[in-house]
This record gives structure tokens, C-alpha cells and sequence, in this order.
């Protein structure tokens, strides 16, 4: 699909019609997320060396366990009688995990049940085993691939990432997350909604109004709209990387695109600062945000909306910069602690959280994707649901009872 078949063409002519939520149906079944994906599970600081903590990825329980300064995902429920693991962690060998219950010990790389610990000679040793997820820990942030176990060949992470941004797209690119000499700082935490109404409040144009007021936007003079309309072929570009990410890019750096709106006389209202800063975002597959040059010029927000259950996500807040040396690392890691966390990944992201909370009831039983009431501002939002619904691996089933893949109570 090329650019001027985008959101920004159908932004120009105006709204979604209701029938056309039938073009992105597959995305209205995913209430519990896309399978066969690359997810984060942890922050690397998080599973020191001979600990074991369980997360739950679309409905996935999943044990994590670092050995030897390896780290290891395996199915988080014995198969014995089928408690969590990760609920009482036991290590005792760095080839195995081991169930604190009855002992039943399985191998790290491969899940086989290789010995019990009052039954060291039982004959289902070698019989059974429980199923391991791709790792790949990059830059201080633990990457599981979740879905099918016989999903192959398992995709690269870049492809689960949001675009590379080069040169020739940003004279003054911002740092990607998986290249050398990048400082990687962030948290998450639980947010209690559907991980899609997090995807669509993360880059959603006509939801500025939010974050009227906050501390980091008053304090830099920044003019912040009240809003954004695509008025051409080029507002929205779609990004449909061969073997890499896809998804849908705001191209606000284009301001001719777009039509900034800075004041509504009807209700009185006016943008606020005198400073003119537009960003860029971009979402991707299965849900990761990317917004260059925030919180400042040559600083990029990475944001995952992970699916847990249908009516809750793993809220990822991600700032990557580039640090090229000591001086650049002193810097990052002051502005961080001191500004980027409280005023952005907090105080200003805070109101996100608030906005996709207050949607839930709304949507929970699925009658809101039907009852919703899309404007122009929307297509941005149902380009989105068209590139997901087109290009996802798999759509993940609801629980079916206890221990699906398994079921559980979320991170922690």
C-alpha cells in the first residue's frame, strides 16, 4: 500500500463509515492480543543472576529464569499438579528449573522433565517436558517471542521494532533502540484496560487536549495544539517493510500534511506556548509506539501496550538517546532521573493511563467497537486497525479455563 492509499487520503474525504469496521475484523478478535510476536517481558535489571519471576504475555504464563548470566523463558505451571513456579522460586542447578512443590525438574534449554527429586529414577523422566520461548535480551530490556510453540522460522526482533530512522528520513535521526552506544532507561507498570485502547490512545491526533497543562509542555514554551486533521496524501504514511516493521506513520514533520489546529473559537479554546515542536509517531506490530525527538530534540519514546488479559496491559514507557561517551551517559542519566522520568514517563504519560481507563466499561463486552462514533481525526486510528488486521501472525484465543498457555494474575 503506498502512501497516498494511507489514513492521510481518507482523512482528506472524511470519516470511516460504520461498515467499514469489517476491514479490520481480524483486530476486533484480538482481544487478547497478536501471537507468534516479540514481546518485552523485563528490564534486564530486574532478573538478577539465580531468580525466577513469572510475567504473563497474552494470556502466556511464562517463568523467567537467568543462569550463569543466561536468560531462559519456560512455561510457568509444573506439569505435575500444575502450580506456578515462579510463585516460589527454587534454584537448584543451573541447568534446571525446578517446581518448589514436589521437585519436578526441567531443563532451561529444552524443558524436559530430567529428574524429581524424591522419585530420581521415576520412568516418565525424559517423557515429558514443558515448553520454552525464544529470549533475546538487548540493551538492558528481555524480549520474549510468544504464540505457537512450532511457529517457525521465529522472525527477527527488528521486525517486531519500530522502523530504523536513517539520514535520509531525519538529517538528525533519533537513536535506535538496539544500536550500540544507546542509553535505554524506562519502567512499566499495569494499566487497566485492553492493550488496543492503549495502542490507539498512544498516537491518537485529536487526543492532545489531555495533556493540556502538563508540567514538561508549560515549562518549555512548547506550542502544543489542540489537535491534528491529515488534510493530504501525505499525512499517514504506512510502513510495509518486506522483512522488517509494520505499521502506520503521523508525518507531522510535514506540516503542509497536516492541519495543526490551534484554536476553537466556539468554545473559546487556544493552543498554549509560543515555541512550534512537531514530532513524529509511528506505530508498529504488535503494538510498540515510537516518537522521535521527544522528550526533547534527539531523544526517542519507545511505548509497548503488551497484552496480559482482555481487560488489562503492560504499560512499557521506554527513552532511548544516543551516548556516545562518559560525558553523554552523566547527562542522559541526570535528565532522566531528574526531568524525563517524573515529568514525562509519569506525570504526562499519567494522563494516557487515565484516558484509556475511562474507556474500558465502554468497549469491555464488545459492543463499543460497534457503538463508537469515529470522526476525521479517527483514520489515523483505522489505518492502524487495517495494517494490524492485515499483517499480524496470529490472533491469540481467549483462556480456556485455568492454565491456558496459561492464565494468571499479570506480572510479578
Amino acid at each position: 500500500m503506498s502512501a497516498g492509499e494511507s489514513a492521510g487520503k481518507r482523512g482528506a474525504r472524511g470519516p470511516a463509515s460504520a461498515s467499514s469496521s469489517r476491514q479490520w475484523a481480524p483486530y476486533l478478535e484480538a482481544g487478547c492480543g497478536f501471537k507468534n510476536h516479540w514481546y518485552p517481558a523485563l528490564f534486564s535489571y530486574e532478573l538478577k543472576d539465580n531468580e525466577v519471576k513469572g510475567v504473563l504475555i497474552a494470556g502466556h504464563e511464562i517463568a523467567l529464569r537467568r543462569a550463569k548470566g543466561k536468560t531462559y523463558a519456560l512455561q510457568d505451571r509444573c506439569l505435575h499438579r500444575g502450580v506456578k513456579m515462579s510463585r516460589r522460586p527454587l534454584c537448584l542447578s543451573d541447568e534446571l528449573m525446578t517446581c518448589w512443590y514436589h521437585g519436578y525438574s526441567y531443563g532451561l534449554e529444552d524443558g524436559v522433565l530430567r529428574t524429581i527429586v524424591a522419585s530420581p529414577d521415576d520412568p516418565i523422566l525424559g517423557k515429558v517436558r514443558i515448553r520454552t520461548y525464544p529470549v533475546e535480551e538487548r540493551n538492558g530490556t528481555i524480549f520474549v517471542f510468544v504464540g505457537d510453540e512450532d511457529y517457525q522460522p521465529v522472525p527477527p526482533l527488528s521486525s517486531d521494532l519500530p522502523l530504523r530512522i536513517g539520514a535520509d528520513e531525519d538529517p538528525n535521526a533519533v537513536a535506535y533502540i538496539l544500536d550500540e552506544n544507546v542509553f535505554v532507561r524506562g519502567i512499566h507498570r499495569t494499566g487497566n484496560s485492553n492493550w488496543r485502547l492503549a495502542v490507539e490512545n498512544g498516537y491518537d491526533p485529536g487526543h492532545w487536549l489531555v495533556h493540556m497543562g502538563n508540567t514538561i509542555i508549560a515549562s518549555a514554551d512548547v506550542l502544543f495544539p489542540l489537535g491534528a486533521q491529515p488534510v493530504s496524501d501525505e499525512a499517514v504514511r504506512v510502513v510495509e517493510e518486506e522483512e522488517g516493521p509494520k505499521g502506520v506513520m503521523m508525518m507531522y514533520n510535514r506540516p503542509e500534511a497536516w492541519n495543526m489546529v490551534l484554536e476553537n473559537p466556539l468554545l473559546g479554546l487556544k493552543a498554549r506556548g509560543t515555541k512550534p515542536y512537531y514530532l513524529r509517531t509511528s506505530m508498529y506490530l504488535p503494538g510498540v509506539l515510537l516518537v522521535e525527538h521527544w522528550p526533547i530534540p534527539g531523544w526517542a519514546q519507545y511505548e509497548w501496550y503488551v497484552p496480559t488479559d482482555e481487560t488489562h496491559h503492560e504499560y512499557w514507557e521506554v527513552l532511548v538517546a544516543h551516548c556516545r561517551n562518559e560525558a553523554d551517559l552523566k547527562d542522559a542519566e541526570y535528565r532522566y532521573k531528574n526531568v524525563f522520568e517524573p515529568l514525562a514517563l509519569r506525570d504526562f504519560n499519567d494522563n494516557d493511563l487515565f484516558a484509556r481507563e475511562a474507556m474500558q466499561d465502554f468497549y469491555e463486552n464488545g459492543d463499543g467497537w460497534n457503538k463508537e462514533t469515529l470522526c476525521q481525526l479517527d483514520n489515523a486510528l483505522t489505518a492502524w486497525r487495517k495494517v494490524a488486521s492485515r499483517y499480524n501472525r496470529g490472533i491469540q484465543d481467549r483462556p480456556a479455563g485455568n492454565g491456558m498457555n496459561g492464565g494468571g494474575n499479570g506480572h510479578r
